[in-house]
């Protein structure tokens, strides 16, 4: 129903990012780096509140330390009990899961979604890739298959048909900027994708607790991708972006339109001069969102909303306002 693509007239469109994604990352950057750069001043935070897991130096033992923090090698050596400090861990691991099927090559505002999906994994780039901190991906094209972890510095890895991709997880801007080339030149492949499979390869193996995001139109049954999703949030901090057109929440009156599925390519003619037909169209992809949006909580996920025809940047930087200014007043999300 809402993947449902019109069929569009020959009128040649804009070059693709992926043959454009220099100039076009350039601006993006300069474009993310503005906006976003006042949000990130202050004290660098642990990522788990409290003391922080990692080991620091030693002291004396005072009454009251917990004597689960005993180091015991020096209080051997010096007849004198002494507790191991802990400090936050400062170094942020942050994966991105980046869905780029069929569905996502569809826009009839100002953006194709899968150009707010490379926009959203730059800006969300921008917002990890310092201090040290370190950002890898898997990217979805769609089917079953897997793909080893490539090197993806010299430029976008190979993709084909039901293929996901692991860029590997490294620190510094070359590196962050080299991953985000990969992704913009990463062809969209026909054919159904599995979010599940994307979302489990963030699960497996097992990483350190870190961020992950997943940036996707979520329009996969939310049965198959839920389980995963509160899987990954048992260890993570979990972002769900959420990339949405506004032709996927209500039909215009344009009389009969042809409509494409972009994943079995299914072609269906809907006659929009109907407002019944309109009507309940509008009532299922309301209620479809409504599904995703309490599959995504249940998951005990953030969740943002991207659309084609707003300015993805400004709700961005929204969101992560409230994000900063929910985590001052003592809350998570």
């Amino acid at each position: 129903m809402a993947r449902a693509a019109p069929v569009t007239s020959p009128t040649p469109r804009p070059a693709p990012l992926a043959d454009r994604s220099e100039a076009v990352l350039s601006r993006l950057q300069l474009l993310v780096t503005r906006k976003l750069d006042g949000l990130l001043q202050g004290d660098y935070a642990g990522l788990l509140p409290g003391p922080g897991s990692e080991a620091g130096e030693s002291r004396e033992y005072r009454p009251g330390d917990d004597v689960r923090r005993m180091d015991w090698p020096v209080t051997a050596r010096t007849t004198t009990p002494h507790v191991r400090r802990t400090v936050a861990d400062r170094e942020l691991e942050t994966w991105l899961a980046l869905d780029l099927s069929a569905s996502l090559d569809f826009g009839t505002g100002q953006w194709l979604k899968r150009e707010v999906v490379v926009a959203a994994a730059a800006a969300i780039t921008h917002l990890t890739v310092r201090g040290g901190n370190r950002i890898g991906a898997v990217i979805g094209t769609g089917g079953g298959a897997s793909a080893p972890a490539r090197r993806w510095r010299g430029g976008p890895p190979p993709a084909g048909p039901g293929v996901f991709t692991r860029l590997p997880a490294r620190s510094g801007r070359k590196e962050a900027q080299g991953l985000l080339r990969a992704v913009a030149g990463t062809a969209i492949q026909p054919g159904r994708g599995d979010l599940g499979a994307l979302i489990e390869m963030l699960n497996r193996p097992p990483r350190r607790r870190g961020v992950a995001v997943v940036v996707s139109d979520f329009l996969a049954p939310a049965e198959q991708w839920a389980r995963p999703m509160r899987k990954l949030r048992v260890r993570h901090d979990v972002l769900a972006i959420e990339v949405v057109d506004p032709r996927e929440l209500e039909l215009p009156d344009v009389g009969v339109l042809p409509v494409v599925d972009p994943e079995s390519g299914e072609l269906h003619e809907v006659q929009t001069a109907d407002p019944r037909l309109r009507q309940r169209y509008a009532e299922a992809a309301t209620a479809q969102r409504a599904t995703i949006a309490a599959a995504l909580r249940g998951a005990g996920a953030a969740h943002l909303r991207l659309r084609t025809d707003r300015d993805w940047l400004l709700d961005m930087v929204r969101f992560v306002a409230a994000q900063r200014h929910a985590r001052t007043r003592g809350t998570t999300r």
